[in-house]
């Protein structure tokens, strides 16, 4: 997900740079939401392997 939201990043980054500043702002939308779903899926998942990791030691 974060290799999507760095593709549609590069898209809006050379949209703008074009002048095409309605598929920028698109693009630039799109980046930030995937940007953003990642995140939160990447801390879920970190939290439930710290608890699966303190789980299986016993911690």
């Amino acid at each position: 997900m974060l290799k999507w939201a760095l593709i549609f990043a590069v898209v809006a980054l050379i949209a703008g740079a074009l002048g095409f500043g309605g598929i920028a702002g698109a693009a630039a939308g799109i980046a930030k939401i995937l940007f953003f779903v990642f995140l939160v899926g990447f801390v879920v998942f970190l939290v439930l392997g710290f608890l699966a990791g303190r789980k299986i030691t016993g911690g």
